[in-house]
């Protein structure tokens, strides 16, 4: 038994945008473009894990990044066999994850580094990881101004391999922002002083005030999907996509890319209501009609992830029409007018999605609540059934 309210989830479009942004990649920066970190950590955006992981395992994607070592290991779980990397802080109660599930982790602070030192020696293994550094985030990393002091423990760990080194930008959707440039620059001297002058990075030992040379030859990476089109600069070694591999673009920016939205979000009137002037629909009776009006009751709610601040401002799809939502969206019910429309109960409802000629995807759905697409997707709730085609 199926609710009538689903989210469809290509996984042909999903494929089809990681590979574009590959071919885009190889267009923009030939002959040696970057390569692509998929990431697919909050249960893919909300589109599903495990499905969207291997799927994009079958596009060609060989890492993949999760928020922590528990995704990480249910990714396993799914049969994922890509390259598996931990963005998030580690808990040392969960170290025994990066073993068993094969994870990368990311090491961002000197403590994080002595305790899977201890984990990786107890299971007798060397261990790759991604060392964070912070250049303005001010989350997760060491500071880029602190490398000298912090970085020589690390690096000296004898169960611990340095595969790659990494930041996070915090204004990369912010055009006017001048942090976005500034971070860049940290990282770029960040990693002069890691590397050295040649190849190898110098480190004062603390205990015995000695020199240290530091083989170094990780790969670097920073940009996320509004890095990746705002700046090719920052692209580094790899790029690690989110929003654009499920076929939308983080506002403000604008792209040529050619992406598919790879969720549909749907549902079906169960009740078509009339509703004299001057009453109201739903909780708070916050709708008051003005004249005799018609409302289709549609069984998604805030309990399915949809934003009560949708009533009164979104819409949905109705025989190819915007019926705008009104009253108050209740746990498990909105009610949308469709005064002007013929409708009937069992007639498909397009939340997120296209309907005829209209669409209604997360980018309008987010601005008319003042919020992120990131936030409309990652909040499909976990009782909507996905079905994969």
């Amino acid at each position: 038994m199926i609710r009538p309210t689903v989210a469809r989830i290509d996984l042909s479009a999903l494929k089809s945008n990681y590979r574009r942004i590959v071919d885009y990649l190889a267009r923009e920066r030939s002959p040696n473009p970057p390569g692509v970190i998929a990431v697919v950590k909050a249960n893919a955006y909300g589109h599903g894990a495990g499905q969207v992981a291997r799927a994009l395992e079958e596009a060609g994607a060989d890492l993949l990044a999760c928020a922590d070592i528990e995704e990480g290991v249910a990714l396993r779980a799914a049969g994922v066999r890509a390259g598996i990397l931990v963005f998030g802080a580690l808990s040392v109660s969960a170290l025994d994850g990066l073993f068993d599930g094969r994870l990368t982790p990311t090491i961002s602070t000197p403590g994080a580094a002595r305790a899977v030192q201890a984990a990786a020696a107890r299971y007798k293994q060397r261990l790759r990881y991604h060392l964070k550094i912070d250049t303005g985030m001010n989350r997760l990393g060491f500071r880029y101004d602190g490398l000298r002091r912090t970085l020589p423990e690390v690096l000296a760990s004898p169960n611990l391999d340095l595969e790659a080194v990494y930041t996070h930008f915090a204004t990369a959707d912010d055009l006017e922002s001048p942090l976005f440039n500034d971070q860049r620059l940290r990282f770029e001297r960040a990693l002069a002083d890691v590397r050295g002058e040649k190849g190898t990075g110098i480190f004062l030992a603390p205990a015995s005030g000695e020199n240290i040379p530091v083989p170094f030859s990780p790969y670097t990476h920073a940009a996320n999907s509004a890095a990746l089109l705002r700046d090719s600069r920052v692209w580094y070694d790899r790029v690690r996509p989110g929003l654009l591999l499920y076929g939308a673009v983080p506002p403000p920016l604008a792209s040529t890319l050619p992406l598919t939205p790879v969720m549909t979000l749907g549902s079906r009137v169960v009740a078509v209501k009339g509703v004299r002037r001057g009453e109201g629909v739903g909780y708070g009776a916050r709708f008051a009609s003005e004249g005799p009006r018609t409302v289709a009751i549609i069984p998604a709610g805030y309990a399915d992830g949809l934003d009560v601040r949708l009533a009164g401002r979104g819409s949905v799809l109705i025989r190819g029409r915007r019926a705008p939502i009104v009253g108050a969206v209740s746990m498990d019910m909105l009610a949308a007018d469709v005064t002007a429309l013929d409708v009937s109960p069992g007639d498909e409802v397009v939340i997120i999605g296209s309907q005829g000629p209209d669409r209604i995807d997360v980018r309008e759905m987010a601005a008319a609540i003042g919020t992120i697409p990131y936030e409309i997707l990652c909040r499909i709730g976990s009782r909507i059934e996905r079905i994969y085609e």
